[in-house]
């Protein structure tokens, strides 16, 4: 029989949504920034200027939830776009430093609060754990892609 409290699918979920609810408290209420508007500017800074379907695969955010993001981050003075010279359908998205500025203030308090929940892990738990979730991930990432 399968416990839900014990169930592998369900306590990883259940820790991502509390572990990314600590950090969204933070940029949502310091910063006036949604989940998927915070992930959209962390992504940007990673990789610089790019398309949005960029943005999507690698915060993991469906195309719609970034297009959103997008247009408020715009609003909001944090990124601009223009249009892609090599493929006129795509628009690239660039931070602009007033984006980049808000980045650069939450990034120090994101990992300061990473920090905290890692200290109830001994260093080498935490390599194994770092060694854990990269070969879950893996696995899972097999799982997809066979259907």
């Amino acid at each position: 029989m399968l416990k839900l409290q014990r169930f592998l699918p369900y306590r990883l979920a259940v820790l991502a949504e509390q572990v990314s609810f600590t950090v969204a408290q933070l940029y949502a209420e310091r910063f006036d920034l949604s989940r998927p508007e915070w992930r959209v500017l962390a992504a940007l800074a990673e990789l610089g200027p790019v398309a949005a379907k960029d943005v999507s695969t690698h915060s993991t955010l469906d195309k719609m939830t970034v297009s959103r993001a997008v247009a408020v981050l715009e609003d909001k003075g944090y990124l601009t776009r223009r249009d892609d010279p090599q493929d006129r359908r795509n628009r690239i998205l660039s931070m602009t430093a007033s984006g980049r500025a808000l980045y650069d203030r939450i990034v120090p308090l994101a990992l300061a609060r990473e920090e905290y929940l890692l200290e109830a892990l001994s260093p080498e738990d935490r390599i194994a754990l770092d060694r854990i979730l990269t070969a879950l991930q893996l696995r899972a990432g097999e799982l997809q892609r066979r259907g």
